[in-house]
């Protein structure tokens, strides 16, 4: 199978696969389904998958493509029956209702106490890099929603950018997150991919909503970096050290790295750049077509489904993460106790339509 013929075959599978994992009563998304022996699991439901999986389909919409979902009131009853509990969900919030509902979306950020939650999360003692990311990706939106007309928007957006830059390590690499806790510095200076990707989306999307060149050469940075790093096979690994600039443990790979994220973020970055990504992102795509450390392919056509993760069944995972960062012995090879996560959870189809849907 071509990258073409891939592509639309995720594309497809995605657009399939959403409505399936969809509750029409409730107007969520299940926080995941996995395969038992008696079929499939949904389990639970998720406010954050649930924006995500609406982005995505935006994208489906802006290519010319129906959705399955209706985004807008789907959109308008998140924020009138869901109580947002945390800075990330009202971040995204903040994005979909700046694509999904630009007419409204000053009232909604009104109704979402939108400048008093962000300045509080700036404010405290653990600033989370993934958040952060959507924060500046959600006010970059709303800056273009609005049209540049309310100045809180702008301070605030560039407050979060100032931020975000503090928690990047030089090396190319992200930090988890910036605290002043002892705790908390050891395990804050590796960032995971997502810790990645996000920030490099963000960053590109707000140097083009600000002419901000220090955040494109820190996206650019970070772009590189990950892609030099990329497995043989195209993995996008798991964790990384901010201070060395190297991976220090690498699994699971998660098939929503590979189909979804890299490629939204690398994607963005190239658009702003002028750089072509096209090499890493489709070497990473082809990882979960079966040309991977199992070779067996992660796409479930039948159930319109991506199996999340290649995983290890031991504790070693953790093990190889100290060993590189405290005694410097990066492992070499793959292990054997590699296996499959049979379990998806929507999101997952929502990144892979946010960044293909046009291609598909």
């Amino acid at each position: 199978m071509d990258v073409n013929q891939l592509v639309n075959t995720l594309v497809s599978l995605a657009e399939k696969g959403l409505p399936e994992l969809f509750d029409y009563e409730r107007g969520l998304f299940h926080f995941r389904v996995h395969k038992t022996g008696d079929g499939l699991l949904k389990v639970g439901y998720s406010l954050r998958y649930t924006i995500i999986c609406l982005l995505g389909l935006s994208k489906l919409e802006e290519a010319g493509r129906a959705s399955p979902i209706e985004i807008r009131e789907t959109c308008k009853h998140l924020i009138s029956t869901s109580k947002v509990q945390n800075v990330g969900d009202l971040a995204l919030l903040v994005w979909l209702c700046s694509i999904a509902c630009p007419d409204d979306v000053e009232t909604m950020c009104s109704e979402l106490t939108v400048m008093n939650s962000i300045s509080a999360f700036l404010a405290g003692g653990k600033i989370l890099t993934t958040e952060l990311a959507w924060c500046l990706t959600g006010l970059s939106a709303l800056s273009v929603a609005t049209e540049n007309r309310n100045p809180w928007i702008t301070d605030l957006m560039w407050n979060v950018f100032r931020k975000l830059k503090g928690n990047y390590g030089g090396k190319g690499i992200f930090m988890h997150v910036k605290s002043s806790d002892f705790g908390t510095i050891i395990r804050g200076r590796i960032g995971c991919f997502a810790d990645q990707v996000y920030p490099i989306y963000a960053l590109s999307r707000f140097y083009k909503a600000s002419g901000e060149l220090d955040a494109l050469k820190i996206a650019a940075e970070c772009g590189d970096a990950i892609c030099s790093l990329q497995g043989d096979l195209g993995q996008w690994w798991w964790h990384y050290d901010s201070v060395t600039g190297k991976v220090v443990g690498r699994y699971p790979v998660f098939s929503v790295h590979q189909d979804g994220m890299a490629p939204m973020a690398l994607f963005e970055l190239g658009k702003v750049s002028g750089s072509d990504y096209g090499s890493p992102i489709y070497k990473g795509l082809t990882w979960i077509t079966g040309r991977n450390e199992l070779n067996h392919s992660l796409i479930d056509a039948e159930r319109h489904l991506v199996w999340r993760n290649i995983h290890r069944r031991t504790i070693g995972k953790h093990m190889e993460v100290l060993a590189c960062v405290f005694f410097n012995r990066c492992q070499r090879g793959y292990p054997d106790d590699l296996r499959i996560l049979y379990e998806c959870r929507p999101y997952h189809l929502g990144w892979l339509l946010y960044a293909f849907a046009y291609m598909g």
